[in-house]
């Protein structure tokens, strides 16, 4: 890319916007990204140590549902574009907490949108999921005109939001584009998600609990295809289009789980089946086809390969898992902004 532009990357301390941001200050010279994360338990200004002096970094502590705060990064840093990944994001906290998620999901990406339109930014991106889809049967994927079935107050929000993207483009004609991405996985991933959690109670020997019969299937992709694709969006999107993002790698949890296991050498008899989460969809699959065709992206990290080179990345950072695990990684923002 040629044009120099500045990115504002909301949530850009999380999983897998630090991996995003990591790759545009890699790859994109022309790029300067304001990362604005509010460094809730999810986020961890750690996973851009290696990015702290690049001076194409501007790390910004905000939150996007404080309006203020936004406002004054846009002037600050003169934005031209947003690519929003904040968002409260595991579903077992939205069935017991979903205030949060209307909050920060909804409210948050509103004030964000609005500020965009007030500031003339010339592209909005929304990071979305594949569950505002809701749960499919055996067969069949979800396409991007599949009707939105939300089934959890997690993806209801997200589902909220991608519909005041869709709004604030219709109605105001702020250039926008939204991705649904499946289930992302490597390095760096807060271990409330299966693949970290897993590995972290397996390496400890803790037993590992998977909800119902673990016959529940996702699709996976590496969370360094889905920065590729979202990238990808941003640059060459057709302004209105939603595009599904998906890595055509199905897998029932507990063949994951099983292969996290073998990894490990740890016995099976560490798996604990508990009693299945409220509402848990059953299937997840993912028709990229309309990203493939117009933008030529299709994922290229197998899930074979993928998942191997994330349980050595896990395996050779245990400073930083048992940072997470501790809570230690809370204390490295006060430590860098003291």
């Amino acid at each position: 890319m040629s044009k120099r532009q500045t990115i504002l990357v909301t949530g850009g301390c999380g999983f897998i916007g630090s991996n995003f941001v990591k790759m545009l200050l890699a790859d994109e010279p022309d790029v300067t990204v304001v990362n604005y994360d509010a460094l809730t338990y999810a986020g961890n200004l750690e996973n851009l140590a290696a990015e702290a002096d690049n001076p194409r970094h501007k790390f910004v502590h905000g939150d996007i549902r404080d309006k203020a705060a936004i406002r004054k990064a846009f002037d600050d840093h003169k934005v031209d574009g947003i690519i929003n990944f904040a968002a409260e994001s595991h579903v077992d906290r939205s069935i017991t907490g979903p205030e949060i998620f209307v909050e920060t999901n909804v409210t948050g990406t509103l004030l964000l949108l609005q500020a965009a339109v007030d500031r003339g930014v010339t592209k909005f991106m929304q990071v979305s999921t594949d569950e505002v889809y809701g749960s499919l049967g055996a067969e069949g994927k979800f396409r991007e005109d599949t009707p939105l079935s939300p089934n959890s107050p997690y993806s209801a929000s997200k589902t909220a939001a991608d519909h005041l993207v869709h709004a604030y483009h219709h109605t105001f004609g702020l250039p926008t584009v939204i991705t649904r991405c499946s289930n992302n996985y490597g390095p760096y991933q807060f271990p409330e998600k299966m693949i970290p959690l897993m590995f972290n109670n397996a390496r400890n020997d803790n037993p590992l609990p998977v909800y119902g019969d673990g016959l529940n299937v996702r699709d996976w992709i590496h969370v360094g295809d889905h920065a590729a694709a979202v990238w990808r969006v941003f640059c060459d999107g057709t302004a209105g289009e939603v595009y599904n993002v998906g890595g055509d790698s199905e897998m029932t949890n507990i063949a994951v789980v099983k292969l996290i296991l073998d990894y490990l050498n740890k016995p099976d008899s560490l798996i604990s089946y508990v009693k299945d989460r409220p509402g848990h969809d059953l299937r997840y699959a993912i028709d990229h086809g309309k990203i493939q065709r117009e933008l030529g992206w299709e994922p290229t990290v197998t899930f074979e390969d993928g998942i191997r080179q994330t349980l050595d990345w896990y395996s050779q950072n245990d400073a930083w898992l048992e940072n997470i695990t501790s809570g230690a990684y809370e204390q490295y923002y006060e430590k860098m902004y003291e």
